[in-house]
């Protein structure tokens, strides 16, 4: 019988070139000795080797941090990457998809002079996320695709010993058999009542005996004085499941290597891609179904509206406005202030709104 042979967890890792060096950190360490050794052979004939050594040392010591060093499992050189990504762009944005159009004149008259006024320059939001298909998948662009699945519960501290390792078991399998970027995400957020308290008094007359619509209102007056009295909360396990448009390991060296230095603007994924990648990706999803089931977690793929909402909230997690508040839309004009629900005592006197259109929101 042959002796079995352990299979390292970390498939992913990259390849040692040499030594204990990536083909990555012989690049970095590379090229920063030879800008050093360029560098000596330019002024060493007025330059001593010693104050060379000197004024060489905290470079050369920067550069064995920035390839060997990591941080939560990422190289030092692509933090600084992504650090220095975030520090060339614009600060403010906004989003408008169809471009920033210029200020009205009856605005733009009004405009402070100061100096941070003139520094101020919004551009586009480009999220992540382009478009959510029919089929609820994410559309991630030249990253990828995703699909959002939402996730049962079970308790885990109520169960014997052997059901835990059984639990554990079944969530490590589910570990082990991954080959894409998995994302679990446990979201907390406040729970809105008004929905089933407005249900609830709108059906409470349509019940066939006296007691039932009783019963109907009084269960509403509690669900109001629990959502003004309590801080109600609600907790949603996501599963998210990346797929990206190509296996790992198929683009050039020399792009793998400068990978981190850019963020990826590659010519629009083709068609052909895209199918696979969505094969891939359903079998990915039946795969962590079928997986998860022996341990009583039911995995739902969520459908496109409910993923567009998800994927809303991440972008305004705490929003102050109520879910149920009717807003107006980009392309109206606010023509009334609603002086009926002012309150002065709490606000003071209502402001004065122009009545007059301007092309804008007033």
């Amino acid at each position: 019988m042959n002796a079995p042979i352990r299979i390292p967890a970390d498939v992913d890792r990259p390849d040692r070139i040499l030594g204990p060096l990536t083909g990555r950190q012989l690049v970095i360490l590379a090229s920063v000795g030879a800008v050093l050794y360029a560098a000596y052979l330019a002024t060493r004939s007025f330059l001593p080797l010693g104050v060379f050594a000197l004024a060489a040392m905290p470079i050369a010591a920067a550069a064995v941090v920035l390839a060997l060093g990591q941080r939560d499992g990422i190289s030092l050189d692509r933090l600084a990457a992504a650090a220095l990504r975030q520090a060339l762009r614009p600060r403010h944005r906004v989003t408008a998809p169809e471009g920033i159009p210029e200020a009205p004149p009856w605005l733009a008259q009004h405009a402070t002079t100061t100096g941070d006024a003139h520094r101020v320059s919004p551009v586009p939001l480009e999220l992540p996320a382009q478009a959510v298909t029919h089929a609820g998948v994410v559309d991630l662009g030249v990253d990828g695709l995703a699909v959002l699945a939402v996730c049962s519960t079970v308790n885990f501290g109520l169960r014997t010993a052997a059901e835990q390792q059984a639990l554990v078991a079944v969530y490590a399998r589910l570990l082990n058999s991954l080959t894409a970027p998995v994302q679990i995400l446990v979201r907390t957020q406040r729970l809105d009542l008004s929905t089933p308290i407005a249900e609830l008094r709108a059906a409470a007359p349509t019940l066939p005996h006296p007691a039932l619509e009783q019963a109907a209102c009084e269960h509403a007056d509690y669900l109001t004085q629990l959502a003004r009295t309590t801080d109600l909360l609600r907790r949603q396990v996501l599963l998210v499941i990346r797929e990206p448009l190509h296996t790992p390991g198929t683009a050039p060296a020399g792009i793998a290597l400068l990978a981190p230095f850019r963020r990826s603007k590659a010519a629009e994924p083709g068609e052909g891609a895209l199918r696979a990648a969505e094969t891939r990706l359903a079998q990915r999803v039946q795969e962590a179904m079928a997986l998860l089931a022996p341990a009583g977690i039911t995995v739902t793929p969520l459908e496109p509206g409910a993923a567009t909402s998800v994927l809303a909230a991440a972008c305004n997690p705490d929003s102050l406005i109520p879910p149920g508040t009717v807003m107006a839309a980009a392309d109206e004009v606010i023509t009334t202030t609603g002086r009926d629900s002012w309150n002065p005592a709490a606000f003071g006197t209502p402001p004065t709104v122009d009545h007059e259109p301007h092309g804008g929101r007033s």
